[in-house]
């Protein structure tokens, strides 16, 4: 397989699109359906991405390569080849089951999907050569919504004092189904912010230290080395809670074989947790334009 050359594009082309015909495969090759991050690992897998570009992170403090891929999902849902349930699914459709995208097929897509959006926005004729080649990301679409949500979630949560986010990550386990959940406030605790005790039934139960932080940068490997380290003895298991993302490296240690799981909760994972529980978020409904339904009777 020729694999995609992972440079950036000209100013102002829209990169994620390349990003098409790979995310198909990986949902293939995961028997047609992924989790988000599963679905990103299998496109760095098979795709060989570089650490500097999965590490790379926008202003916003999104991923850039977790950012793109998102979006390239977005437009293969418009085309009908993903499925547009769940966020927390990818799951293609039979169409998608049936798919190939080589460049030029991932870009017709793309150039066709912008025309689309663009004839909601301006339902006047919408010549082909008129058609941006820019990053055409909609403004008006459920993922636009939902980054902006997102962002304005991460900007209050990285408002609070580094105690209050302690606590607030306190009220999010005990809603996740902790007991006994604490903040050991010591300055000597080697890292560790808080423990608790996660009751899997009536008779087993283990105990999870946490740590959380507001962290800007990406959090690099040391700091799972160190909160391992630090829980040694005390617990079964522990969960690093950040506002903002972890470095590939990071994740690996955080699953490395033989030694105690590290639980990884980044901005985005800390966001969907907050959702499910409708803790200091207020569900609303939204409406967006199913074209295809209206396709079928022009």
């Amino acid at each position: 397989m020729t694999k995609v050359t992972i440079q950036k594009q000209k100013s102002g082309q829209s990169e994620f699109v390349r990003w098409f015909g790979p995310l198909i495969q990986a949902l293939k090759d995961l028997g047609g359906s992924a989790a988000p991050r599963e679905a990103l690992e299998r496109i760095a897998e098979i795709e060989k991405v570089p650490d500097a570009l999965r590490n790379e992170i926008l202003s916003s403090g999104q991923e850039r390569f977790y950012n793109q891929v998102h979006w390239a999902r977005q437009y293969l849902v418009w085309e009908g080849l993903i499925d547009s349930g769940k966020r927390g699914v990818w799951t293609l459709t039979p169409k998608g089951l049936d798919t190939n995208l080589d460049a030029a097929a991932a870009r017709n897509i793309f150039l066709e999907q912008v025309r689309k959006r663009a004839a909601i926005k301006k339902p006047t004729a919408f010549a082909p050569d008129s058609v941006s080649d820019g990053d055409d990301k909609p403004e008006d679409t459920p993922q636009s919504d939902e980054d902006a949500s997102l962002q304005r979630f991460l900007a209050v949560v990285k408002a609070l004092s580094p105690n209050g986010f302690e606590r607030l990550s306190m009220r999010l386990l005990r809603e996740a189904g902790f007991e006994r959940v604490s903040v050991t406030g010591r300055s000597n605790d080697g890292g560790i912010d808080g423990v608790g005790v996660l009751q899997l039934n009536d008779l087993v139960s283990f105990n999870v230290v946490f740590q959380c932080k507001k962290w800007e940068g990406s959090v690099p490997p040391k700091e799972i080395r160190d909160l391992r380290g630090a829980m040694a003895g005390r617990a079964e298991k522990g969960i690093f809670l950040t506002t903002s993302t972890f470095t590939s490296n990071a994740r690996v240690e955080a699953e490395r074989p033989g030694a105690v799981p590290i639980e990884l909760v980044d901005g985005e994972k800390l966001f969907d947790m907050f959702k499910r529980y409708e803790l200091g978020l207020k569900p609303r409904t939204v409406f967006d334009i199913d074209l295809a339904f209206f396709e079928q009777f022009r």
